[in-house]
């Protein structure tokens, strides 16, 4: 008894702090705007870090990079601008906040990305009806006339310095933006774009595009076969755009597409800094 409660004392501090609530933390200088999204009927958020010079000079106006899957991203890109270029500010795009709770019971809270990332329908009627594939047009188009109005109402961009940075399906979407709008942005870093099927109806946005301007930092990981034979198919369709004036890098990162993720973002930030 005597050594059962000489244990039992020495876990009592153990069990003290099990049941404090230790307050959150919040990433500094990083706000949360609410957002609607009347093309999809959805309710977004904006993940907006701003750099630490940003109340220093209230004149001064910052580039921005705005990217998909935010909350995947947001650290990653704090510290890739933070030591590899100078101050931005970093837009997160969120997934639908309020999509419907049987959707995201099954496909969890990134349910949406399916729907708003990727350019063509499933052939898979089964998938298409869960996700609704091929929503990218309507996502971008909520991009173009809701979030970045929003944010350069808010906040002091340069307009002519807007970057897009998306990865795997986000750097699908991303190539759907160059393809069907290439204005949208200025700079454009695709990490690992997952074109699959959609790799045909991008090629004839691209064709139909009478002038590509745009500078374009496109990469994928050297164990990532079957992504690469698409991806490789696509450069050759932007080398061969007769109207292009796209400043085009091509990397090839270590890994497969998990571990190409953080190098990417290295690699990119990297490229923008110096452009």
């Amino acid at each position: 008894m005597k050594n059962y409660l000489i244990l039992l004392l020495a876990f009592i501090p153990f069990f003290s702090i099990q049941a404090t609530e230790f307050e959150p933390y919040t990433m500094p200088n990083t706000q949360v705007v609410p957002i609607k999204n009347h093309h999809q009927h959805g309710q977004y958020e904006l993940l907006i870090k701003l750099p630490d010079e940003y109340d220093k000079d209230p004149k001064r106006r910052f580039p921005v990079i705005y990217y998909t899957d935010a909350v995947w991203h947001i650290d990653f890109l704090t510290s890739a601008t933070r030591f590899l270029m100078e101050d931005a500010i970093l837009v997160g795009i969120s997934w639908q906040k309020d999509i419907d709770k049987a959707t995201k019971a099954e496909a969890v809270e990134y349910a949406s990305r399916f729907r708003d990332y990727t350019a063509v329908s499933s052939k898979d009627k089964v998938r298409q009806s869960k996700y609704q594939f091929g929503q990218a047009k309507l996502h971008l188009a909520f991009i173009r006339d809701e979030v970045i109005p929003t944010v350069e109402k808010l906040y002091r961009t340069l307009p002519q310095q807007r970057t897009y940075f998306g990865y795997s399906l986000g750097g699908q979407f991303g190539v759907y933006a160059l393809a069907a709008q290439p204005d949208t942005f200025n700079h454009y870093i695709l990490g690992s774009p997952a074109l699959g099927g959609s790799v045909d109806y991008l090629s004839e946005l691209l064709s139909k595009q009478k002038q590509l301007k745009a500078n374009v930092f496109i990469s994928y990981g050297d164990q990532e076969a079957r992504l690469k034979t698409h991806v490789d198919a696509l450069l050759s369709k932007l080398n061969a755009h007769k109207q292009s004036h796209l400043s085009l890098t091509h990397e090839v990162m270590e890994g497969d597409h998990a571990q190409a993720v953080a190098m990417t973002v290295a690699r990119g930030i990297s490229w923008l800094s110096n452009l």
